[in-house]
Formats: C-alpha cells, sequence, structure tokens
C-alpha cells in the first residue's frame, strides 16, 4: 500500500524558511542604517548624481525626496541643506549638477520650451540663468571648472556629440579658496 504524504506538510518548512529568511533581511536593512529627517543626507527616496566642490564641504545632487525631481545642495561640514532659492521651478527638471570649488557656482542641465538648456546657479546673488540659450541642438552633461570660469558640455548642434567650452570671461567674479592668489589671464 502507498503511504500518502499530504503536500500540507512538505510545504511548511519552506514556508517557515522563507519567512525567517525575509524577517532577517527586514532586520539588516532597517531604519536605523540610513538617518532620516529634513537635515539628513540620505531619505527613502530616490537619490542620484552626486557631485563635491572641491573644497570637498557642499554635496550637490538630484532627489526625488518631495514627489518631484529636484536639484538640492548639502553642507557635509555642517550637515544641513542649504537653500537654493530659483533652482527648482515647477514643471522643469534640474538634473546633472557641477559645482565650482567652493560651491559657489552650480552648472546644470535643466529645460527650456522643452529642451535641455545649461544653467548657472550663482549662490552669492540667488540668481539662475540659462548659458546655453542659442545652441540649436540638445546639450547634455554640464561641469564647471573650480573657479567658475569655464562651463564645459556636450552638445548635439552638428549631428553628434561634440564638446564645447564656453567662458565665462575675465571679468565674473572668481570662486576661489580665501587667500589664493590668482595670476593675470593670459
Amino acid at each position: 500500500m502507498e503511504k500518502f504524504t499530504p503536500i500540507f506538510w512538505l510545504q511548511r518548512p519552506i514556508h517557515w524558511s522563507l519567512i525567517f529568511g525575509l524577517t532577517s533581511l527586514l532586520v539588516s536593512c532597517g531604519s536605523n542604517d540610513i538617518p532620516i529627517g529634513p537635515t539628513s543626507l540620505n531619505s527613502r527616496y530616490t537619490e542620484e548624481q552626486p557631485v563635491l566642490s572641491g573644497n570637498g564641504r557642499f554635496l550637490a545632487f538630484v532627489s526625488n525626496r518631495n514627489g518631484n525631481q529636484q536639484l538640492l545642495m548639502y553642507d557635509l561640514e555642517r550637515q544641513l541643506f542649504i537653500s537654493t532659492p530659483g533652482i527648482n521651478r515647477a514643471e522643469t527638471i534640474a538634473e546633472s549638477p557641477s559645482l565650482s570649488y567652493t560651491g559657489r557656482y552650480i552648472a546644470y542641465l535643466t529645460s527650456d520650451q522643452g529642451r535641455p538648456v545649461v544653467a548657472l546657479y550663482d549662490r552669492a546673488t540667488q540668481q539662475s540663468q540659462i548659458i546655453t540659450p542659442t545652441y540649436r541642438g540638445w546639450v547634455r552633461k554640464p561641469n564647471i571648472s573650480p573657479d567658475g570660469r569655464y562651463v564645459v558640455f556636450e552638445t548635439a548642434s552638428r549631428g553628434q556629440w561634440d564638446i564645447e567650452v564656453l567662458d565665462r570671461g575675465p571679468n565674473i567674479e572668481l570662486d576661489i579658496p580665501n587667500g589664493a592668489t590668482v595670476g593675470s589671464p593670459p
């Protein structure tokens, strides 16, 4: 005579091992590992595209904290967020940030009339301006020099991705560390 073993009895060890496995996974990934709060660097939302200022004090990144994509700036020394009014406008996306040496200037990608443009934010004046309004093609991946004078980016105005260097001019206020000497332009 054949012995009949109920299927339920065979599934029980698998069921308990699955419960113990998931419980240990949840405990190891608990919220104690990541600080949550208004001044916490990490949150339960997506944070990406991090960049550091040249002096290592400031961090800029793209976050989805408030239900929309926004560019945030964080002071690593004081462990708090820096206000950047004017960067995150309604119905626009700010991404691909780049910081100058002390984080005074932020070059980033945003949209203007549905096309990507490179913008520059000056934390001293709290103003943002589009610095590539005349480019016919697409632009991407802006990067600012440590002193804030040059901005490089990729453009597809010739039908392929090329590199552009934009010189903001010798008369801009440079972002240099206190006490540093600046040579005259060549």
